[in-house]
């Protein structure tokens, strides 16, 4: 793959990132309502239709039937376009930011990431056959000699964990009630895995600014906001994580 000119190399990663998406949105929809992800056709959600060839072809066939079904004519749910089109993106960037030695781990974990934020941010779970894989793949990442050394990433791990079970302990001790869902520090010392402890910071304080934003759009756009309302903290220290690994992994 290194060998291939730079607008080829660049096609590659967009066209892998839509498939990839595709996979990532069937995960999306079936997971969480306990349907398998690897058996049984895709069907329109509206009329029951098996999906054919040339309906399952990532962004594009979504463009060509105008986000709507072949048969019934119902609307295809949006989100099906938005995980072929961000993962996408993932695979664009991730070809952009590193050589291709590291681009494909920068792009799994892209990937990873996204699925897990989209995951938290509709159903308030970051499951554990997800968060607690992505620990052992950051070291091993790490014991090939991409990113940061091992030792920072063990340190990460571990710190991760540890920090926010700790505040979770505490807020419950204090408040009487859940603050941190039991996935949160699982995902965060998977971040630390792969990002070393030094960049833990960093992640919680670019969830924090990145959940403040998204707390004054809802405002602007008229919406109430609670001092109980759950933002979904997993996707937010999903969306700091993977622009600092670009940063550092190069």
């Amino acid at each position: 793959m290194a060998g291939l000119p730079g607008s080829a190399w660049t096609a590659f990663g967009f066209v892998l990132g839509a498939i990839v998406g595709s996979f990532l949105a069937a995960i999306l929809f079936r997971w969480p309502s306990g349907r398998s992800v690897v058996r049984g056709r895709s069907k329109c959600e509206s009329c029951g239709e098996p999906l054919g060839a040339r309906d399952l072809v990532p962004i594009l066939s979504y463009v060509l039937v105008r986000g709507r079904c072949r048969k019934c004519g119902a609307a295809i749910d949006r989100r099906h376009l938005a995980a072929e089109a961000g993962a996408a993106l993932i695979g664009l960037t991730a070809i952009a930011a590193h050589p291709p030695a590291v681009t494909i781990f920068t792009a799994i974990l892209g990937w990873w990431l996204f699925l897990l934020a989209a995951l938290d941010i509709e159903h308030h779970w970051l499951p554990d056959r997800l968060t607690l894989p992505l620990i052992p793949a950051g070291l091993a990442v790490a014991w090939i000699g991409i990113g940061p050394p091992l030792e920072p990433r063990l340190i990460g791990a571990v710190a991760g964990y540890a920090s926010l079970a700790l505040i979770a302990w505490a807020y419950r001790r204090l408040r009487g009630r859940e603050g941190l869902g039991g996935g949160d520090p699982k995902l965060f010392a998977a971040i630390g895995a792969w990002l070393g402890w030094t960049q833990l910071p960093f992640v919680l304080l670019g969830a924090g600014l990145i959940g403040l934003g998204a707390i004054v759009l809802m405002r602007l756009r008229g919406a109430e906001v609670a001092a109980t309302d759950r933002l979904p903290l997993g996707t937010l220290m999903a969306l700091a994580a993977w622009p600092i690994w670009l940063l550092i992994a190069g």
